[in-house]
């Protein structure tokens, strides 16, 4: 892999985006150049899906990431390395309309991202999302987005044209609507209060949304499930979905060490109710078990989720992407770039 390393800078955390308070920290932006961007799902926890992912590595600093792991494929560590070099394919709208234009492809949603979030705060500068959504747009390809930035709604505009011809899902990512929370578990996030409205905003532009409360940890936002889903019904989300937190490979001893660090008094509890969802571990990687965990707690926590679904989103569901408008018989768009 052709690697480029761009000027280091400062990088004080996007705070028109965030509101967080600064944490000076440098931050390496390295470009790559890869020669496929569409990768094929078969999880069958997921179903048969494609993903692309513009950037590898991720600068909001989640604790519980599942994707960290994937950082050790570049060379580079699980931990402050997956935060502070961050890889971005700037070549990624070329390399989608090749695909979308290729002999045997066939229109299938393709998920923004599979991996690390499509609009963490280099986007802004960068553009490769927005550009990405732009050929989306130009073939009338079905796309799924999943982000916790609010900077998603930089492209409204692309996002309302892609709604009225249902080509468009977006996940937003809420994990607790406390800010204590938030900022514990998601240092370099967009704040709930922008997240919530970023959900208000989309719905009130006919854009549907889905909510993810991934993952849910026991003990830290465990308690939470009907407060979320009926604050996010209430913003005009159509659905949610969850996941139960497991730290796969270097996670686990990631995430141990700053659970002892941040919350002592009950890390052992915290710990000992993770595994207590994966049969006595903190990772179970087994298809069908691995998202939802196992155990008393898990099938707790997924009662309380229907329960809460039942109440505040009865009636309401996401309308099926649109799979008939793809065109793929069109001159190259890379004009727009």
């Amino acid at each position: 892999m052709q690697h480029n390393y761009i000027a280091e800078n400062e990088y004080l955390n996007y705070c028109y985006l965030e509101g967080e308070n600064t944490e000076s920290t440098r931050t390496q932006y390295i470009e790559i150049f890869p020669k496929t961007i569409v990768n094929k799902v078969v999880s069958p926890d997921l179903g048969l899906c494609y993903s692309m992912n513009p950037y590898q590595g991720c600068e909001h600093g989640c604790i519980y990431c599942y994707a960290r792991n994937t950082h050790e494929f570049w060379g580079y560590s699980a931990g402050l390395d997956f935060e502070k070099k961050i890889l971005f394919k700037r070549n990624a709208p070329q390399l989608l309309e090749e695909k979308l234009t290729s002999k045997n492809w066939k229109p299938f949603v393709i998920a923004l991202s599979g991996n690390t979030d499509c609009y963490q705060p280099i986007e802004k500068e960068l553009e490769i999302t927005r550009n990405v959504l732009k050929v989306f747009l130009q073939y009338k390809h079905s796309v799924s987005i999943i982000t916790k930035n609010a900077l998603i709604l930089r492209d409204l505009d692309i996002l309302s044209e892609l709604a009225k011809d249902n080509l468009v899902h977006v996940s937003i990512s809420v994990t607790s609507l406390k800010e204590s929370t938030r900022r514990l578990l998601e240092p370099r996030t967009a704040s709930i209060q922008k997240r919530l409205k970023t959900i208000e905003i989309l719905s009130q532009n006919n854009i549907p949304v889905n909510v993810m409360m991934a993952p849910i940890i026991p003990s830290i936002n465990s308690d939470e499930i009907f407060s979320v889903v009926k604050k996010i019904s209430e913003l005009g989300a159509l659905s949610a979905a969850y996941t139960i937190v497991r730290l796969n490979g270097a996670i686990g001893e990631i995430f141990t060490d700053w659970v002892n660090k941040t919350l002592p008094d009950r890390a052992n509890k915290i710990l000992n109710q993770i595994m207590d969802c994966h049969n006595g571990h903190l990772n179970d990687s087994h298809y069908g078990r691995r998202i939802k965990g196992d155990g008393k707690i898990a099938e707790q926590v997924a009662i309380q989720f229907q329960l809460a679904r039942n109440k505040y989103l009865k009636g309401k569901k996401l309308p099926p992407l649109n799979y008939t408008l793809f065109d793929k018989d069109q001159s190259s768009q890379l004009k727009l770039f």
